[in-house]
């Protein structure tokens, strides 16, 4: 299918665009230059990563990420300098700070793996927050949400990594602040990246089989009191044969920015709150998760992508704000 027949760039439409009737696998912005100031660019920031993933704002500033297999990087916006701040990982993938200013980290599977969601402490203190569900080690965990609470959604999918499996099929968790783990949902095929809207209400979720004919689908889940999430509704289908939705972020009107695509459909697809198109940010390879900075540059997106040479960090900036639970705005 031809870049046209699949993706139609529309900018700077104003007003708020109508309800989607979108068919499947065609995105077709209608807010271009409200949400990329024209004339903003891409800068690439550090580009010696083997699979950068997982990038979280900490709270003096810097940026921490991973490089898979056993780094956490963290890069400092002042110097520009990347340095090291863990090694081994324990394979992180997905990072995300509490308010409390606590590191939650999902490690995955594979060797070198501790198949857990840990926490590490502003001291630097590192434990175990939850490594099973029911007395079952987690698949491989991969990207997670912060709620205000401190309860941690996350999910369990196998992408890589030849570890015995204990639970047959590939969920959403939630674990609560004493470490209580109970089951959101299994109504998808394979969940990765996840997001939960500011006013607590809402989960987003990227159900992505890279199977050829399996799901590729961005999810939202009505949350509900018991921490469930129920009510699925497909808010966008890339379609078969694409490469579906990665790690995602939230700026401050609830508009969701995921990572998806390979080639010249590579980048940050940007939908609102019901999943209208918004915006398309080409990155210069295949993007794998983003987040906006902290306090004190709070409209820069961070990406972690392929580029030709390495994967890399990059940076972007935009016209909103982002929202995180570490610093509600």
């Amino acid at each position: 299918m031809s870049r046209a027949a699949w993706l139609v760039l529309v900018a700077g439409c104003a007003g708020a665009p109508q309800a989607p009737t979108y068919e499947v696998g065609v995105f077709k912005p209608t807010a271009q230059d409200s949400i990329v100031p024209p004339g903003s660019a891409l800068e690439i920031l550090w580009q010696e990563g083997d699979f950068t993933e997982g990038p979280a704002p900490a709270p003096d500033g810097s940026i921490l990420f991973t490089d898979i297999g056993q780094r956490i990087m963290k890069f400092d916006p002042r110097t520009r300098q990347t340095t090291v701040t863990r090694d081994p990982s324990g394979k992180a993938n997905g990072l995300m700070f509490d308010a409390k200013g606590n590191l939650l980290a999902c490690e995955g599977a594979g060797a070198g793996g501790n198949r857990r969601i840990s926490i590490t402490s502003p001291a630097g203190v590192v434990r175990t927050l939850a490594d099973r569900w029911e007395g079952k080690r987690f698949n491989s965990p991969n990207d997670l949400a912060v709620t205000k609470d401190g309860s941690v959604y996350f999910t369990d999918p196998r992408y890589v990594g030849n570890d015995p499996r204990e639970i047959d099929f590939e969920g959403v968790f939630l674990v609560r602040p004493d470490g209580t783990v109970s089951l959101a949902t299994r109504d998808l095929e394979k969940p990765n990246g996840i997001l939960v809207s500011a006013d607590g209400k809402t989960a987003y979720v990227a159900d992505n089989n890279s199977t050829a004919k399996g799901n590729h689908h961005l999810l939202a889940f009505r949350i509900a009191p018991d921490g469930r999430l129920v009510d699925k509704r497909i808010l966008f289908d890339i379609g078969p044969d694409k490469r579906g939705i990665d790690g995602m972020t939230l700026d401050v009107k609830g508009n969701i920015y995921a990572t998806a695509g390979r080639g010249e459909l590579g980048g940050i697809y940007v939908f609102d709150p019901e999943g209208r198109h918004l915006a398309f940010i080409r990155t210069p390879g295949d993007p794998t998760n983003c987040v906006f900075g902290g306090a004190s540059e709070p409209t820069s997106l961070y990406i972690t992508t392929a580029t030709p040479k390495k994967y890399a960090l990059a940076r972007i900036t935009l016209a909103h704000a982002g929202w995180h639970v570490s610093s509600p705005k």
